[in-house]
């Protein structure tokens, strides 16, 4: 079982970084004025923040690991483990985290990783990061999360273009031989992956000139095998469905009761529709789950460290919280933590 019970680690502090440009739902020429105000109340995205092409994921995780760290009072030779959380890095190699390495001055014995886990990669970087620092030989970690992946699809893909936002966010966790246990739960549906997916550009498929050559599918859908694709029938099944079964599974093995002992459940982003049905399938207290996806569209693995900063920024701030996450994506991966934290160092939402 893909099951962890993390030791001696906590989280201090979480920090987050968007674009001044903000694109809204009336903005796309592809949507009358009906259909935006439809789309607004079914999906639930009224605007989001889009980098212009000279940023990328990695220049919005700086700005905000540069926030944190001086806020934290860290020095940066006392960082052990760098890892970037992102499917937009800088390059396809070397590793982004060993660029940022250099960007934020960190040690040359920082140990730095690259994870490519999209929707899910929070929780994917958290689990990690936090695996590697209970031991106690190393004692600080940055987990920089983020993306830019509207870039990704093609900008005349009606059923993609309007859900994503850019965003970058860093989590620091810290070795901690007082701190609550971490723990988190992981599946993944292999048998899925082309739910969500590149058909081409990978080792796989690599790029030819026919992977730039645009089709048009209907309903406003024209796109290209280098572009990223969403089935959205089928994302929208497995997100009501598997996630929640396994938080329930999750909340019951280990005698979690939802409504006296957790304070926020953090449920990734994806759309209005996804997050509400499975806030009524858990039959979730309304005030317990915070929503900024109005604001800021899907934003893939920063999601929900981006609703910590944007949401609950005082609650986490003040006092010791306890949360609930839940993120699903690429893959198809899922996954549940629970987490108690002491009062964290959280700046003000930066924007570059």
């Amino acid at each position: 079982m893909a099951r962890w019970q993390i030791k001696n680690v906590s989280m201090v502090g979480v920090a987050a970084t968007v674009p001044k440009n903000i694109v809204m739902t009336t903005d796309y020429d592809f949507f009358s004025n009906e259909e935006a105000e439809t789309f607004n109340n079914t999906v639930g995205i009224k605007q989001r923040h889009i980098a212009p092409d000279s940023i990328c994921a990695s220049d919005m995780c700086v700005a905000a690991a540069e926030k944190l760290i001086e806020e934290l009072h860290w020095s940066r030779e006392s960082i052990d483990i760098l890892i970037f959380e992102s499917v937009t890095g800088d390059y396809r190699t070397p590793p982004t985290s060993c660029i940022l390495q250099d960007r934020l001055g960190l040690s040359e014995d920082c140990f730095c990783m690259d994870i490519p886990m999209g929707c899910c990669g929070c929780l994917y970087a958290i689990t990690v990061g936090a695996n590697l620092l209970s031991a106690g030989t190393a004692k600080r970690a940055l987990l920089l999360i983020g993306d830019t992946a509207l870039r990704m699809g093609s900008m005349k893909d009606k059923s993609r273009v309007p859900l994503f936002g850019d965003c970058g966010t860093v989590v620091a966790l810290e070795f901690d031989p007082d701190a609550d246990d971490i723990v988190v739960d992981f599946h993944t549906y292999g048998k899925g992956y082309n739910a969500l997916m590149t058909p081409h550009g990978g080792f796989r498929h690599p790029a030819t000139p026919e992977s730039f050559i645009e089709e048009d599918f209907g309903n406003g859908i024209v796109r290209a095998p280098i572009h990223t694709l969403i089935n959205g029938m089928n994302v929208f099944s497995f997100a009501i469905s598997r996630p929640p079964k396994s938080i329930e599974t999750f909340l019951a093995d280990y005698n979690i009761n939802r409504d006296t002992d957790i304070d926020y459940f953090l449920i990734h982003q994806a759309n209005k529709m996804i997050v509400d049905r499975i806030v009524k399938k858990l039959k979730l207290p309304v005030e317990k789950t915070p929503y900024n996806l109005e604001e800021f569209g899907n934003l893939g693995g920063a999601s929900i460290p981006s609703l910590m900063v944007t949401r609950i920024r005082e609650e986490l701030q003040s006092k010791p919280t306890t949360l609930l996450m839940s993120s699903f994506g690429l893959g198809l991966s899922w996954a549940t933590m629970w987490l108690k934290s002491k009062p964290m160092v959280i700046p003000e939402l930066i924007s570059i």
